[in-house]
């Protein structure tokens, strides 16, 4: 009895704060949704939701002690269920098989891959000698080739092309980035790429309803881009309409290097900067004119107005996930000033969060959503802290460099360590860089966007993009010259799924629960530091077509090849946190092609190509054979991983457990999920 009092006294010193967890618990429910290894059933999910209403109605009558209790465990059953729904409702063909030949499909989205090739989406698609039931909805395809780009891209367009296309990849290793789930909530049923020219076959105005708004922001990137020549008008581009193919590699790079990217994504930064600035002019505007000021809510009408300029923001932006989770935001903080309602607070926040993860719950498991919301809940619970405890900021005019300051800070600190696993990388000047580069995106670019934007119809644009010009070429100047630095980006290793669950728990605890109880959340951030920084990388990794193999030694990851898979070995590369390339990495490996190498107890010998395969037939009993060709004939017991076993199970790592190599796959990591598409495993792969 003792017990439940002090647990019901603990939780009505919450009460008023309780409702901030809410987006908490129905993350822990869409989490423990992608983390089985099984795909519920329909059944499950209907038990699912039953137990959720159940617990939900009985909680009135549970006391002041358990009613919470039952809430968030109802509203974590609400996740589930809500991840489980969405699953389904993007269901969508995917290809099964590798296919080489005419690809044709609509232009719905342009973009640039990993190696700088333009990258068109395409729907309504049609290949040869597929049916329309097995045809993905939509794929994804890279023009590589001196005559790819004969015909210039536009949405709408309706283009034909010979392509190679594969079903979207598993993880690069196990328990590495799902790009099949991605996939599967992008709506992606094939990716590839084509070396021969693009043909057009149908003009851009057929069937254009539903693209008219990604015409104009096409047109407009170029008109952009127009004024403004180079990365500078790239940056324009990107900030402006979300089109971010004309940004090179060079000054990507510098602004990763620098922690500046995320000034090119339309994310909270760019919509609260807009939003701010478009409420601060229209309540200036209004107060300017004495008869609406005195007679009309000048601040509401402010705020409405502020709401529309984000709306049109959102279109014109794409309205990609990062856009529409900053807009929610946004919109949330806006409605709460047109209520009469506290516009910064940590319920407006939970707001957003679970609005968004109600729409699209598959967020919750990208560095976008948490990124976003760890430095938005950050950020209002130190000011918040900060206006409570009234703690002084100075003078008047030092007050403004000191916000900056501590937004920098804070923000850069509750993001570093997801960055920091998401992409293996820190970025010891971030702070610095954006110190002197945030305000200018701030005080300058943002409003001579809006300016820009408010002269376009007396072609007068030039004028603001003229100065918009001046803070974006600062920007890509800040991160040349940090990126510049010595040791500016230092590699990290790549923690264990356990990790950023327990400082996502952790944190929060800290920043939202009330009395002394918080310093609790201490125990999960150092449980997870502890995990990271005793988290060993698997000794050997195998790539999911055999093209690849890396295993680690004492200078560093051995790889098999100094060229091909090269997508494959930069994320091993960067997931070990080594700077290495794969050229460097290569001649780490112990022994010529085709041979045995030895690492230790362990020998490995990687076949590349039929010539390879063809010259060896037999091997030892305690080797490791990986060949990226199919291999028949093999005698002498060997373990063989070869295309046909490595279909059903993906990457392979080589893990010591005990003092003996067992192979881990991604197959088991991931499970059979919807989206997975493993093969049924052979009885040789068994």
């Amino acid at each position: 009895m003792r017990g439940s009092a002090r647990i019901e006294a603990t939780l009505l010193r919450q009460r008023g704060y309780l409702f901030e967890w809410v987006p908490v618990c129905l993350g822990c429910g869409i989490g423990v949704f992608f983390l089985l290894r099984f795909e519920p059933s329909p059944t499950l999910l209907t038990l699912a939701a039953l137990a959720a209403l159940a617990l939900a109605a009985l909680s009135p009558r549970l006391g002041e002690a358990a009613a919470p209790l039952a809430l968030a465990l109802a509203v974590a059953g609400a996740g589930f269920v809500v991840a489980g729904l969405r699953t389904h409702q993007v269901a969508a063909p995917v290809l099964n098989f590798r296919y080489y030949g005419p690809v044709e499909g609509r232009v719905v989205a342009i973009d640039r891959s990993g190696s700088d090739a333009l990258r068109l989406t395409l729907d309504r698609v049609q290949l040869e000698r597929v049916s329309a039931a097995r045809t993905p909805d939509r794929v994804r395809v890279s023009l590589h080739g001196e005559r790819s780009h004969d015909v210039a891209a536009v949405p709408g367009l309706r283009v034909m092309t010979t392509a190679h296309l594969s079903p979207p990849g598993g993880p690069v290793e196990p328990g590495g980035f799902d790009f099949q789930r991605h996939a599967w909530f992008e709506g992606l049923g094939a990716v590839g790429y084509s070396r021969v020219p693009l043909l057009a076959i149908a003009p851009a105005s057929e069937g254009l309803a539903g693209l008219a708004v990604f015409r104009i922001r096409m047109a407009l990137s170029e008109h952009v881009r127009s004024v403004l020549p180079g990365d500078a008008g790239g940056f324009a581009a990107a900030v402006t309409t979300g089109d971010r193919s004309a940004i090179s590699q060079a000054a990507l790079e510098d602004l990763r290097a620098s922690n500046l990217a995320h000034l090119l994504a339309i994310s909270g930064l760019h919509m609260g900067l807009l939003s701010g600035f478009v409420f601060g002019l229209l309540r200036l505007t209004l107060a300017a004119i004495p008869p609406v000021a005195l007679r009309w809510p000048t601040r509401k009408i402010a705020a409405g107005g502020a709401l529309v300029a984000a709306t049109g923001y959102l279109l014109l932006s794409g309205a990609s996930v990062a856009t529409e989770r900053a807009y929610i935001m946004a919109a949330v903080a806006l409605s709460a000033v047109m209520l009469d309602r506290r516009a910064i607070s940590l319920r407006a926040v939970a707001i957003a969060a679970t609005i968004v993860l109600v729409l699209r719950p598959e967020a919750l498991t990208g560095p976008g959503f948490q990124m976003s919301f760890s430095a938005t809940t950050a950020l209002v619970a130190i000011f918040g802290w900060i206006r409570d405890a009234r703690v002084p900021m100075g003078p008047k005019w030092l007050r403004p460099v000191l916000a900056v300051v501590i937004s920098s800070a804070v923000a850069g600190l509750a993001t570093a360590p997801i960055g920091a696993a998401h992409f293996n990388a820190v970025s010891r000047y971030g702070l610095l860089a954006n110190l002197v580069s945030v305000p200018v995106m701030g005080t300058l670019v943002v409003p001579a966007a809006v300016l820009a934007a408010l002269l376009a119809p007396l072609g007068l644009d030039w004028l603001g993009l003229g100065v918009m010009e001046l803070g974006l070429r600062w920007i890509l100047g800040v991160a040349e010259t940090v990126a510049g630095f010595d040791g500016a980006r230092r590699l990290v290793p790549k923690p264990g799924t356990p990790v950023l669950p327990l400082l996502a728990l952790g944190l929060l605890w800290a920043l939202l629960w009330r009395g002394r109880g918080r310093v609790a959340g201490a125990v999960p951030v150092v449980l997870a530091v502890t995990l990271w920084t005793q988290a060993e990388r698997p000794f050997a990794l195998v790539a999911e077509n055999g093209a690849l193999v890396g295993v680690m030694t004492p200078e560093g990851r051995a790889l098999s090849k100094p060229r091909g898979a090269g997508f494959v070995a930069e994320n091993w590369l960067e997931n070990d946190g080594d700077g290495a390339d794969q050229a460097a990495a290569a001649q780490r490996w112990p022994a010529e092609p085709a041979r045995p190498a030895s690492f230790g107890a362990v020998s490995i010998l990687h076949l590349s190509g039929k010539r390879a395969a063809s010259q060896v037939t037999r091997c030892a009993p305690d080797q490791v054979v990986v060949a990226s060709v199919p291999l028949t004939g093999l005698g002498g017991g060997c373990t063989v991983l070869d295309p046909a076993r490595l279909r059903a199970t993906g990457a392979v790592a080589l893990v010591w457990r005990d003092g003996t190599p067992v192979l881990r796959t991604a197959r088991e990591v991931t499970g059979q999920r919807v989206w997975s598409g493993w093969k049924k495993v052979s009885p040789r792969g068994q």
